[in-house]
């Protein structure tokens, strides 16, 4: 895939590019919990969480967060030419709209909404992410999200 450079990536603000599915396991669930120390019984009990409004186990809001940069990766993003690094930001806002219960399939969907040179060299990039759930009809999270490209 060839680099753009970050002026012709701001060339496409308005666009948008969609990841392939990924399944969200028990397993990806549990190592999650591990990991964050997260280990309310709606995420890694499955007996428990079948008796909630849930009817099983349920993706950490975090973890569907944290799916971002993976996913993003599977858009065919192409990388932008000269970049050094890029890095979490933050967001401005951040939505969790509908649980994803382990063993659905979930794919990210990416809109550049703003890309502004902040200083020389170091670009802000604005986008859109929204995670959508396979055969559901609202996304399971839509969040505003920025990220520093350092060219």
């Amino acid at each position: 895939m060839n680099a753009v450079t970050v002026q012709e990536l701001a060339e496409q603000v308005g666009t948008e590019r969609v990841s392939d599915w990924v399944e969200v396991t028990q397993t990806m669930i549990d190592q999650f919990a591990e990991a964050t120390g997260d280990h309310q019984f709606i995420h890694v009990d499955p007996v428990r969480a079948a008796q909630t409004p849930f009817g099983g186990t349920i993706a950490h809001g975090f973890l569907l967060l944290s799916l971002m940069p993976m996913l993003s990766q599977r858009t065919g993003t192409p990388p932008i030419a000269g970049a050094r690094m890029g890095v979490n930001y933050g967001g401005n806002k951040v939505r969790f709209i509908q649980p994803v219960r382990s063993g659905v399939r979930v794919r990210g969907r990416f809109k550049l909404l703003k890309r502004t040179e902040r200083q020389p060299g170091v670009w802000e990039h604005v986008q859109e992410y929204t995670l959508e759930i396979e055969g559901a009809a609202k996304p399971a999270l839509i969040a505003e999200w920025i990220a520093l490209i350092y060219v």
